[in-house]
């Protein structure tokens, strides 16, 4: 019986995982492979340019904002949670209603 439950489990897991690898392997490549080395160091030198003559302008991620990090992250959460609870809670019924 917990047979299935594994096997579709690892298999999840591996579709999951499948899918960030090419997102890991383009950090690795200069300019996503498109451009040479001396226009990367050049970028590299705008960027901290740019950055040394804007001090106070941060980052740029908004962590906090619906489109942020944590707020999509809670609103992901809230909704796959939902999805969750009321398969659990349909789980229950239908349990019970097998044992009357």
């Amino acid at each position: 019986m917990k047979t299935p439950i594994i096997i579709g489990t690892v298999l999840l897991a591996l579709f999951a995982v499948s899918t960030f690898v090419p997102f890991a392997a383009a950090q690795y490549q200069a300019g996503g492979g498109i451009t040479s080395l001396d226009e990367e160091l050049k970028l590299a030198r705008a960027k901290v340019q740019a950055v040394q003559n804007n001090p106070h302008a941060g980052s740029g991620t908004p962590y906090l904002d619906a489109n942020g990090v944590v707020g999509a992250s809670i609103i992901s959460g809230g909704i796959f949670g939902g999805i969750f609870i009321a398969f659990v809670v349909k789980a229950k019924q239908a349990e019970k209603a097998k044992r009357a």
